[in-house]
């Protein structure tokens, strides 16, 4: 027998055994999201420039609306309670315009040849989802610096600041994949940015970012609740804020949010070769 006859078996069981596959899986994931990492080195005045309306919210908006204890957050100060919004808001930002990226890599052809790649969809997808997460650190580190300027309740224990970056990471995982199906649906740069403002306010609005849910309409106390900005934004509140103030069990914030995520994921990745067509 020759040596690839030999071989084929040995590749075969490989294939077959779930760790090596999921090995497999992870490495391609990584590998996109690495990929992705190098154009923020290209580029990363755009990190910081997108940090400047945080800055602006938590600066101008909550000093005005705390001076004027016009809206009611019980026991929990009004900047203390807006500034896990604001990193949710500041998170949302940066992914939700993500998916512009595929229509450039569409146009440059760089898509194509990932299509023609043997790393499955639902990596690239993984993939691009993993690397916004990645830019979404940066607003971490501004936000967290800001709101300690400002005298608001953090809390540094470790371990809730391992759960915050999980929760980005998750929540830019949501809010990019669903870029990513509209940069799918529409196809051009003009649309999608459309689009994407479109999506952007209300999701932003239509959550417990800037107020309680209880001071909404019971319209849009439905419409909040059925909003996975309101998850991410309860999370952050209870891992951020050195009282914990979420106002929903944070395990359901992360199985909300995951459960969207790997929704979204495999939808995607199922449209993902559309956008070429």
């Amino acid at each position: 027998m020759t040596q690839p006859a030999l071989d084929a078996p040995h590749a075969a069981s490989a294939e077959a055994n779930p760790f090596v596959a999921l090995r497999r899986y992870v490495s391609k994931t990584l590998a996109i999201a690495g990929m992705e990492a190098q154009k923020m080195r290209q580029d990363p005045t755009e990190l910081f420039t997108r940090a400047v309306q945080p800055a602006l919210w938590l600066l101008v908006f909550g000093q005005v609306m705390a001076h004027m204890r016009a809206i009611d957050t019980g026991t929990t100060g009004y900047l203390d309670f807006l500034a896990p919004g604001i990193l949710a808001q500041s998170v949302l930002f940066v992914a939700i315009f993500y998916g512009i990226a595929i229509i450039w890599e569409r146009d440059l052809g760089i898509l194509q040849k990932f299509l023609a790649s043997p790393t499955p969809r639902s990596a690239l997808v993984a993939g691009k989802a993993l690397s916004a997460g990645m830019r979404s650190l940066t607003q971490v580190l501004i936000i967290y610096a800001l709101a300690a300027l400002l005298g608001v309740g953090l809390s540094f224990n470790p371990l809730r600041i391992a759960g915050v970056l999980a929760i980005v990471f998750l929540g830019a995982a949501v809010f990019s994949t669903l870029s990513l199906l509209v940069a799918v649906i529409v196809k051009t740069r003009e649309r999608f940015m459309g689009i994407g403002q479109v999506i952007t306010m209300p999701l932003f609005f239509a959550s417990n970012a800037i107020y309680p849910i209880a001071a909404m309409p019971r319209w849009l106390q439905v419409v909040a609740y059925v909003n996975p900005l309101t998850y991410m934004v309860d999370a952050l509140r209870e891992l951020m804020l050195a009282t914990g103030a979420g106002a929903v069990s944070l395990l359901v914030d992360v199985g909300v949010l995951l459960g969207v995520a790997v929704v979204l994921i495999a939808v995607a990745a199922r449209l993902y070769g559309r956008i070429t067509t």
